[in-house]
């Protein structure tokens, strides 16, 4: 990471924005010059009396700002800053490099990023750079110059949001170019290079640098640890973009938060590398409302944006107040939902709650996207709903820079992500994100907290480490689970564990290789069930049954006890499911995907024999979650339910949403939520306002 001044941190740098804010950041992109001037003092208003704090600006303005190479108006951006200023409202000012003017692409045609098939993605839409392109760099890194000089002491500027939502990849001669350079670092020598991609098999050894270009789509398949490779690659490079901007924004602003927002389950970019060079996790997140559970997935990319600056509070820097417009049916949020949603991430440690956008456009693109003001105007329910958010979040100031604490650890590794959707395995269709959520699940249902880790994290806080299909793994990394498991640690990991090591190459001797010695069984062959809806049966070493789809091992036992054998099917007798005492630990594993309700049971009674209980015992679809810090403590209970539910709160503390006082049990109503600040030694909290 980049060297800062002692006075700065990224702590102390969101703890002003807090301050100046005067709590919770609440508002959304706004984007003024899509509208004529009058409407701008509506805005202001609008803003005022729905409790905004905080909007985006400039994010698609490159062409409003730079109207010719070297043309520059700042005007109508100066003016808008200024009325905000004037209004209470402060400003995340936007560089606007992720949509290259026209002007510009018609002066470098080869801006435009070259797609895997090698056709060209066109001008018309937005993110249409390669960002290896010495122009594009050139001329974003001038734009991000001219508005770090220009805003730098403006009163309105409150943080910067570098470009938007990063991501394109290119496969064209520029990204060829940026490839080698970056494999030339990389790789000592080309032999290096032919060994780690194993370039002997099917004869693609390299012979010069020159020949080694971007993955393009073959005719059939293609070098695997090539394409991870240019995974790598193309995540290093947008942060490389990403960084040169930063730098130059913290050289005008040494003071001021500097982010770019995340996307939910996205491939593209290690966010474990970009969080670490920013100064918090930033979230665009857009469940479906078609979707009962949606609220579950949510929560894991919640988790994960805590987990990625080591539980400081994250950014929800865009989500929607209604319907969207990316999906074949767009439904609208139920009345409640965008309030129980922007909670949840609250709960979950967000101490943003931000929306795209404040005016519902009225033409382009994304003109069906639901805004904070929708097209009918603010007397709606949407802007109702808006307000209320807005009244209550001013109540819940003290929430900032608190955080919550787990036991439990999931690991979510890109590596391990890209290594294994490359396909040319037993089964092309796996899906990372979903065996992580099909892990993750058990413990949100039971309220147990859930920290994220890598394959690097330090592991000596968590008294329970799950890996879901952890494919990759470095010799360091397996030596950091065995120390775990060793010291005390308990260990559950799934089926595709510890299969290949960095070069994306086998481990010999027996699957899942890297983990044989801690788990003390190993597979002699993989057995993926090949019909729609095949399943086998699984009998418990305690009499029950269960059923297990999709992925089945030929297990073999060295150490390890037998939780669970195939009971049909071709691996009739062999064990299922093992459990290997190792040092002063346990390890457990799943050879196969095992149904619901016995995954549920399992990962229950590791976490009971990890000495790991719920916040609250609470009914299915209750979430409770609790933040503490800065001597206050904040317990949070949410229904997802579509009817009441009731929970006990104990001891509870005061309703800081409706001032009463609660304790014992109470009924939330459908969608509801309660903000609990609990009395503690440093603040015996009064029981009602």
């Amino acid at each position: 990471m980049t060297s800062e001044p002692r006075a700065s941190t990224p702590e102390m740098r969101l703890k002003r924005l807090h301050e100046r804010l005067g709590g919770i950041a609440y508002g959304g992109d706004y984007n003024p010059e899509q509208w004529p001037r009058e409407v701008w003092e509506e805005d202001v208003r609008l803003m005022k009396e729905a409790g905004v704090n905080l909007v985006t600006l400039a994010v698609f303005s490159w062409s409003r700002l730079e109207t010719a190479d070297g043309i520059y108006d700042f005007g109508w951006l100066d003016q808008i800053m200024g009325l905000l200023h004037e209004n209470g409202v402060g400003v995340d000012l936007a560089t606007p490099d992720a949509v290259p003017p026209a002007w510009l692409v018609a002066q470098h045609p080869d801006i435009l990023p070259v797609l895997a098939d090698g056709t060209t993605f066109g001008f018309g839409s937005r993110q249409h750079f390669d960002v290896s392109h010495p122009a594009y760099r050139a001329k974003s890194l001038a734009m991000a110059e001219k508005m770090g000089e220009r805003y730098a002491g403006h009163p309105a500027l409150c943080m910067w949001h570098v470009n938007n939502e990063y991501g394109p990849v290119s496969y064209g001669p520029h990204a060829d170019r940026a490839f080698r350079e970056w494999l030339q670092q990389k790789y000592s020598s080309l032999d290096d290079l032919n060994t780690a991609w194993s370039t002997d098999v099917w004869g693609q050894v390299y012979s010069d640098w020159a020949q080694v270009n971007a993955p393009a789509q073959p005719r059939t398949w293609s070098n695997p640890t090539r394409r991870l490779d240019y995974h790598r690659f193309t995540s290093d490079s947008m942060l490389a973009h990403y960084k040169a901007e930063r730098d130059i924004l913290r050289r005008h602003t040494p003071d001021l938060p500097i982010v770019t927002n995340f996307m939910r389950f996205y491939k593209n970019n290690d966010y474990w590398a970009w969080a670490a060079e920013e100064d918090a996790a930033a979230l665009d997140i857009y469940p479906d409302p078609r979707e009962e559970d949606a609220h579950v997935a949510a929560a894991l990319n919640f988790d994960l944006m805590r987990s990625l600056r080591k539980g400081q509070p994250w950014l929800v820097m865009e989500q929607a107040t209604a319907a969207v417009s990316q999906w074949s049916v767009n439904v609208s949020k139920l009345p409640g939902k965008m309030r129980l949603g922007s909670y949840q991430a609250i709960a979950q440690g967000a101490d943003s709650i931000l929306f795209f956008q404040w005016r519902q456009a009225k033409g382009g693109t994304e003109r069906f996207h639901s805004g904070m003001v929708n097209h009918a105007g603010p007397n709606t329910r949407v802007f109702r709903e808006v307000c209320e958010l807005g009244r209550e979040l001013k109540e819940l100031g003290g929430i900032t820079g608190t955080r919550s604490a787990a036991k439990v650890a999931v690991v979510f590794d890109w590596d391990c992500w890209w290594a294994l959707e490359l396909g040319n395995s037993p089964r092309s269709d796996l899906n990372y994100t979903q065996e992580v959520l099909r892990l993750y699940r058990p413990f949100f249902d039971a309220n147990i907290p859930v920290d994220f880790v890598n394959t690097a994290s330090d592991l000596s806080q968590y008294s329970l480490v799950v890996l879901p299909a952890s494919y990759l793994l470095s010799d360091d990394a397996v030596q950091r689970f065995e120390n775990y498991v060793a010291g005390g640690g308990r260990l559950v990991a799934s089926y595709l564990s510890g299969i290949v090591d960095p070069d994306n190459t086998i481990r010999l001797g027996g699957y899942p290789g890297a983990l044989r010695n801690v788990l003390g069984a190993w597979s002699e062959e993989m057995h993926p069930l090949a019909g729609e809806g095949e399943e086998v049966k699984i009998s418990t070493a305690d009499g029950g049954t269960a059923s297990a789809n999709y992925w089945t091992e030929h297990l073999h036992t060295e150490k390890a006890d037998v939780l669970a054998s195939y009971a049909s099917g071709r691996l009739a007798g062999s064990p299922a499911v093992t459990r290997n005492t190792f040092g002063k630990g346990t390890a457990v594993y799943l050879s196969a995907r095992v149904d619901g309700t016995f995954l549920e049971d399992l990962l229950a009674a590791e976490r009971a024999a990890a000495g790991i209980r719920p916040e609250l015992d609470a009914p299915l679809g209750v979430q409770v979650r609790r933040r503490t810090g800065n001597g206050r403590s904040y317990l949070l209970v949410l229904n997802h339910n579509d009817a009441p539910a009731r929970v006990d709160v104990k001891a509870g503390g005061a309703d800081r949403l409706t001032g009463n006082a609660v304790r014992g049990t109470v009924e939330l109503a459908a969608h509801g939520v309660l903000v609990i600040e609990e009395p503690t030694e440093s603040n015996p909290a009064e029981t009602a306002r």
